[in-house]
């Protein structure tokens, strides 16, 4: 995911504060994150979803219709279209540290370690599926590669994506099943919702518990995010996001391939059981960057037009403090489904899941404004900034940086 890495002084149409952005970029990024919400609250609303299987509670056929229409729009999408959004801040980064003679280097290094710090805080306290530490070592990988040329980033993303996808297709030939056992796999997510309907204590020890089971997780997820960081700082190299009306012919190009061959991946990943089946995860590896892509191009078009203007302002302060929205969205999931706070986990059906994140998204997007316009930063965005840094920065937009 893109966590605002560094909120660089770059040319756009907006001014907020003393600073200039891309609207376009923070509205696709507050998508992302809403999408990222609508994926990742099937994981606190039960303990099944960790072990891969539905909750048996809520199995009826508009249960099934309403998680088979998550896998097919949205899983593995939302995390990747952050992921390219990483790649491609990433460049403006580096343009923004030349510009100012600054040495780049450090200055990131020292934002990973941020990140990761709070990607495992996150993870123990909050969510163990957190993907800021993936990111954090990620980032470091991304660093040493910052002197590549555009096709050598290509050529690796494509290469990654497609070994990722031949080493899960060859597992699923070979009759590798990550679900051996469902009667085991049942009993350990009535152990895991149990848990979760507990305390502070039993929710942070389900957590702990479930880490190195996300370790395997990370094996696939890992290498896809790269990829995507490579595709975004092959688009940023070109400059792709910041000029959109002369990239038109090469977005259709995007939707015309991704919308057809990524959503033929989407559904056999979907209809085979989202990434509880090998067979239909390598096929979802192999075509969620293209539907990805193509969600990307449509938005990104439609921010064009006058009314997708007026959506792209309302979404653009979520999207520059995603990294406090995104922690933000897991603590007010334990406040709604874990025995902190109402405890609704493994009491809500797969519909009423998809309606509390999308209310917890509008809450998001109007406290995102009231914020955005008394202060430049995010409350996380500011820490992280500050400690990127090593000063203390002013944090009201009418403030002197």
């Amino acid at each position: 995911m893109n966590f605002s890495i560094e909120n660089p002084p770059i040319r756009n149409r907006a001014p907020s504060g003393t600073l200039s952005r891309i609207l376009d970029v923070d509205a696709l990024r507050a998508v992302a994150l809403f999408f990222i919400l609508v994926v990742n609250i099937a994981f606190f609303a039960s303990g099944y979803s960790f072990h891969l299987i539905p909750d048996p509670a809520h199995d009826s056929w508009g249960d099934q219709a309403v998680r088979w229409l998550v896998e097919l729009l949205l899983a593995m999408k939302a995390y990747l279209l952050f992921s390219f959004l990483f790649g491609y801040s990433f460049t403006l980064q580096l343009d923004s540290a030349a510009r100012r003679g600054v040495d780049f280097a450090p200055r990131f290094r020292r934002r990973l370690t941020g990140i990761f710090v709070l990607g495992v805080l996150h993870a123990v306290l909050l969510f163990q599926g957190d993907i800021l530490t993936t990111y954090a070592l990620l980032g470091l990988v991304l660093l040493a590669m910052r002197r590549v040329g555009v096709r050598t980033a290509l050529r690796a993303a494509v290469l990654l994506t497609g070994a990722i996808g031949f080493v899960l297709a060859l597992a699923a030939t070979g009759g590798t099943q990550l679900v051996a056992d469902p009667a085991a796999a049942l009993a350990a997510g009535q152990r895991s919702t149990e848990a979760l309907q507990g305390g502070i204590g039993s929710v942070v020890a389900e957590h702990v518990r479930q880490l190195p089971a996300m370790v395997g997780t990370l094996l696939v997820q890992g290498p896809l995010a790269l990829s995507a960081f490579l595709f975004g700082y092959a688009a940023g190299r070109r400059r792709l996001l910041t000029d959109v009306v002369g990239n038109r012919q090469l977005l259709r190009r995007v939707q015309q391939l991704g919308y057809p061959v990524g959503l033929a991946g989407a559904v056999i990943f979907a209809s085979g059981g989202g990434t509880a089946n090998l067979t239909g995860l390598a096929a979802g590896v192999l075509t969620a960057p293209l539907l990805a892509a193509a969600y990307a191009a449509t938005l990104l078009q439609f921010f064009q037009t006058d009314r997708g203007r007026r959506v792209a302002a309302v979404l653009a302060p979520a999207g520059r403090m995603s990294l406090s929205n995104y922690l933000g969205q897991s603590l007010l999931c334990v406040l709604v489904f874990t025995g902190v706070g109402l405890g609704l986990a493994g009491a809500v059906t797969p519909a009423v899941v998809v309606l509390i994140a999308v209310a917890i998204y509008c809450v998001q997007l109007a406290v995102s404004a009231v914020w955005m316009a008394r202060f430049r930063y995010g409350p996380l965005e500011w820490l992280l900034r500050a400690w990127t840094e090593q000063r203390w920065l002013r944090l009201r937009a009418a403030d002197p940086a």
